[in-house]
């Protein structure tokens, strides 16, 4: 106990009276990254080890993708780094496809993200406040403002990240989309399919949107393996949620199922999206001198104010001046 003791006293005499706590907050952090590797660990499935012993034809396709499977890092951390409800991970994958990460561990990639630098902003906001106890005091709410604020800055950053992500491909999308839609009226009207005209579209428009060309080149895969156009393009209008998407994909659909032609929904459609952009940009050129009503009034009334009012103040001041002086 006296050991003990004495190793407190110097403690708290060298780092100040937040010493014990500082310990105990480095202990506890040691104690965590001790036990995750165990809580996070996957159990073995046996039935899928037996599944996976199994002789099946083109054995060696099925190894390579088991070791592919082996290859991945994450996949024994899926119970922790993924949500276990269906409903939130189907929203997760919805989220992280809008923002264009469509690989199969996006959600567990975005996950670990978020966790390991959350640990490590707190590590680093822990780090300052022992640096900042050795020339002032510090109290028990700086140690948590230190700590725990850096963390939340560190798990938000990935979020804030993604849905930036989402916000620039669904405005690239926006604004490519008129132009897309012409260019697809200009193929189907040329003589070729619908499909075909998707493939060329996704082509000519990976140089100025890529974004955009991403989506038509997935819808023309998903067609070539076999899926119906009409679930492909409702999924495309999903996974894109933006809703100029989802009503060109409604008019498509609507046109193959009363028999009209796609040609006349294409121009129809296609015109409105023109007329759209036109009233966007409109829109923003009548924001435009709203928003810089606050920036004239803080650039340029100060200094009118100071150049017109500025001689009769200091004609002012020195007349009074002067009857001060003579009184």
């Amino acid at each position: 106990m006296s050991f003990f003791s004495d190793f407190m006293a110097g403690l708290t005499e060298r780092f100040g009276p937040m010493a014990p706590l500082m310990l105990v907050g480095l202990l506890g952090l040691l104690l965590i990254l001790i036990a995750l590797p165990i809580v996070m660990k996957r159990q073995r499935d046996r039935f899928r080890e037996l599944k996976d012993l199994q002789p099946k034809a083109g054995e060696d396709k099925k190894r390579a993708l088991r070791k592919t499977e082996r290859m991945d890092k994450l996949e024994k951390f899926a119970h922790f780094l993924e949500p276990q409800k269906k409903e939130e991970l189907s929203a997760a994958k919805l989220t992280m496809l809008r923002a264009g990460y469509n690989g199969k561990n996006a959600v567990r990639m975005f996950h670990a993200v978020q966790f390991l630098l959350a640990i490590l902003f707190l590590i680093l906001g822990l780090i300052i406040a022992l640096i900042k106890s050795f020339s002032q005091e510090m109290t028990m709410t700086s140690v948590l403002v230190h700590s725990l604020l850096p963390c939340a800055i560190g798990y938000y950053i990935p979020r804030y990240w993604v849905n930036k992500r989402v916000k620039q491909r669904q405005t690239e999308i926006i604004q490519g989309f008129p132009d897309a839609l012409d260019l697809m009226l200009v193929c189907v009207e040329a003589g070729q399919s619908l499909d075909q005209s998707i493939i060329r579209v996704g082509k000519e428009s990976r140089s100025g949107y890529p974004a955009l060309a991403d989506e038509f080149d997935m819808v023309a895969q998903e067609v070539k393996a076999g899926k119906e156009r009409i679930a492909v393009l409702k999924d495309m209008a999903e996974r894109v949620g933006v809703p100029d998407v989802a009503s060109f994909v409604t008019t498509i659909i609507q046109s193959a199922t009363f028999g009209t032609s796609v040609a006349d929904a294409l121009r129809v459609y296609s015109a409105d999206m023109r007329d759209k952009r036109i009233m966007r940009a409109e829109e923003k050129a009548n924001m435009l001198p709203t928003k810089l009503t606050l920036g004239t009034m803080l650039f340029t009334v100060p200094p009118l104010l100071v150049i017109l009012i500025g001689p009769s103040i200091y004609g002012m001041v020195t007349m009074l001046t002067q009857l001060a002086a003579g009184l």
